[in-house]
């Protein structure tokens, strides 16, 4: 395969190695790429030459930096339009179905999270079973930040991190490195960057007549390291006190009449976001703690069509990525302006354009 090209793919033994391929982007994540990996991850969940996979990114600065929202931000006010006419280019859709086949993927999938990993690069990363994080992971979950939501299964991940941390991550937009990832659930493995490669030749060269997992789970040890201390488990008694409330606004108060850096911090974070998408974000996760993951997918994909149909989300894009002046005029402005009934329109079911990801993943 041409090194120009999106994905790379070898198959080494037993391994199906995968290397997304566009270090220039940070590996952000295209429709293009969906359309290869996810009948790849197809093919090989099947077949029985293959044991494991790994899937890594191209470069020394990223493993994925989320999805493209350059080419999201170009569709613009064409984008409702384009996936009611044409659903086979509908990003999201087609994203969360590859986050499910991710999620359910019957073999262990060893996603090596070197360097930058947000959203998108979540969403290919944290559903695997084994997520090997090093030195140079940067993660975050910065989607308010865009006018979006926590996507890519993040009302199942999030609500599984320790107590309250899956709604500050979140809220906040918190960047991590591989502690944070660790202690959150982001990362199962820390590794050094220097071994990587080590890992993979190992991989190929293993003996897999035991378990498939525990053939993974032993050369990861074998490579293993001390990431350190995690900050957001120092921070956690915080993070409890002041993220358990169920309204953004009581969640703000809290922090407004603590007497800390942390708490200030915090709170800044939080009012960067689209006030819009902070109180859907806020209602995602509290519905999802009791959801399973499939259900979740069905509401996150409610949620996208929702924003693609909104103002906040180009807006965002706008102003973080395409010209990054950093100041985005969200739409309304104020939290107080979002009342539950917007809310609730987020949630709405979408009749016979709703995701079943199961039924979708298995066409």
């Amino acid at each position: 395969m041409a090194t120009t090209d999106p994905v790379l793919v070898e198959t080494r033994g037993p391994l199906g190695v995968i290397t997304l391929n566009r270090p220039r982007a940070l590996n952000a994540l295209s429709l293009e790429m969906i359309g290869i990996l996810d009948p790849l991850l197809r093919r090989w969940a099947t077949d029985p030459a293959i044991r494991a996979v790994v899937v890594r990114g191209a470069g020394d600065r990223a493993f994925c930096a989320g999805g493209d929202l350059h080419t999201l931000y170009e569709a613009g006010a064409k984008a409702s339009a384009m996936v009611a006419e044409h659903p086979e280019r509908d990003f999201f859709r087609r994203e969360y179905v590859l986050n499910w086949r991710i999620h359910h993927f019957p073999k262990p999938y060893i996603a090596l999270i070197d360097g930058v990993v947000m959203g998108g690069g979540i969403g290919l990363s944290v559903h695997g079973s084994h997520r090997v994080a090093t030195e140079r992971t940067f993660f975050a979950m910065p989607e308010c930040g865009i006018g979006l939501f926590p996507d890519v299964g993040g009302g199942w991940f999030l609500a599984h991190c320790p107590g309250e941390v899956g709604v500050y991550l979140g809220l906040t937009g918190y960047r991590g490195k591989a502690p944070d990832a660790l202690y959150a659930g982001i990362a199962t493995h820390y590794l050094p960057t220097a071994a990587l490669e080590a890992v993979v030749d190992d991989l190929a060269a293993a003996d897999w007549h035991d378990d498939a997992s525990v053939v993974v789970d032993r050369i990861l040890a074998a490579h293993g390291g001390d990431p350190g201390a995690a900050p957001l488990a120092a921070a956690r008694p915080a993070i409890d006190r002041h993220f358990a409330f169920d309204r953004v606004e009581a969640i703000l108060d809290s922090l407004a009449i603590a007497d800390d850096d942390w708490a200030a911090t915090a709170r800044t974070d939080i009012l960067r976001g689209s006030p819009t998408s902070l109180k859907v974000t806020l209602r995602q996760l509290r519905l999802c703690r009791d959801l399973d993951y499939d259900t979740c997918v069905t509401v996150e994909y409610r949620l996208s069509q929702a924003c693609l149909a909104g103002h906040d989300l180009f807006e965002g894009i706008r102003a973080v990525v395409v010209d990054k002046d950093r100041t985005p005029r969200w739409r309304p402005a104020e939290l107080a302006a979002v009342d539950d009934a917007t809310v609730d329109r987020y949630f709405a079911p979408l009749g016979g354009r709703d995701l079943a990801p199961g039924s979708e993943a298995a066409d």
